[in-house]
């Protein structure tokens, strides 16, 4: 009696996944997945309620149950987010009149602050490079694309050369969820670009659906990401550089450098192509402790 009645929500949430929030599979079988987790602890004391009588009581009782269990914090997160997600979907049809996980809080995350470079170190890093090989000067120009512009690495290997735009300094990134976004891109590193189109990838023959990649291999094929990462790896050991460094590090150093300047929240938000600001925030860290440290040098309440 219980299963059935539930299984015929769960499979109306299922659907309205699919259909009206098209989530790739791996995606939807982990929202699947979390609400049989609240489906299983429910039958323990509560097998006689609908999803319908389900109060806040029950969720905050379930929360404590994960709690106990030792889930990760990021994991009960993701589970609350499952249950909000199930619940607002009865809310649309009309199943229940209000939500009962509306005030449900989730965990407090913890955001390991990024490991960042600052600009001697990246140039520590270009000074390793031996220029005087295509693949050496390619990398180069990779780096200070990467850094210029803040890209994913997945961003850097699919960026197009009809995508920069010379004349206004910009390139036009397709990020995640193929979402477009124009991002400024230095005078300095378009310089690089232009040579190393001119000199260096214009001696390269291009494979099948590479012609308008900008950074090819020695054979003409696209950049994996593992190629650009051990490049980098490799770079960061050459200039003794000990820190945990990859490709992402780049994009970290760029939105870090831009918020210590004073750059608006917004600004990086939108060159980064973060969906929520909150997401941006993470590279305040610097900012704040240089704030810290002016308060303890020059305000008179300061001094130790």
């Amino acid at each position: 009696m219980f299963e059935p009645m539930w299984k015929a929500y769960i499979n109306g949430f299922k659907l309205y996944l699919q259909l009206e929030k098209s989530l790739a599979v791996n995606s939807l079988e982990a929202y699947l997945h979390d609400i049989e987790k609240l489906v299983q602890f429910l039958q323990i004391d509560h097998a006689n309620l609908s999803p319908s009588q389900i109060k806040l009581k029950q969720l905050r009782e379930f929360i404590v149950y994960l709690n106990q269990l030792g889930l990760a914090a990021n994991s009960q997160a993701r589970i609350i987010s499952g249950i909000k997600s199930f619940f607002h979907y009865l809310l649309l049809e009309d199943e229940i009149k209000e939500s009962p996980a509306e005030l449900l809080e989730s965990p407090k995350l913890s955001r390991k602050l990024p490991d960042v470079l600052d600009v001697h170190e990246i140039d520590a890093m270009i000074a390793c490079i031996n220029l005087s090989t295509p693949e050496g000067f390619r990398n180069k120009v990779i780096i200070e694309t990467m850094f210029s512009c803040g890209l994913r690495v997945s961003e850097t290997n699919d960026l197009k050369i009809s995508h920069i735009s010379f004349q206004e300094n910009y390139v036009k990134i397709t990020g995640k969820g193929n979402k477009e976004r124009l991002v400024p891109i230095s005078e300095s590193a378009l310089g690089l670009i232009h040579i190393y189109l001119q000199e260096i990838r214009f001696h390269l023959q291009p494979k099948s659906g590479c012609n308008d990649i900008l950074f090819l291999n020695r054979r003409g094929g696209k950049l994996s990401r593992q190629m650009i990462f051990y490049i980098l790896k490799d770079l960061a050991m050459a200039a003794k550089i000990n820190k945990d460094i990859s490709p992402h590090t780049l994009r970290h150093s760029f939105a870090t450098s831009l918020v210590e300047a004073g750059a608006d929240l917004r600004a990086v938000q939108q060159m980064l192509g973060h969906e929520s600001i909150t997401t941006t925030e993470i590279y305040t860290h610097l900012d704040r402790a240089y704030l810290h440290d002016t308060v303890l040098q020059f305000h008179p309440r300061g001094k130790r």
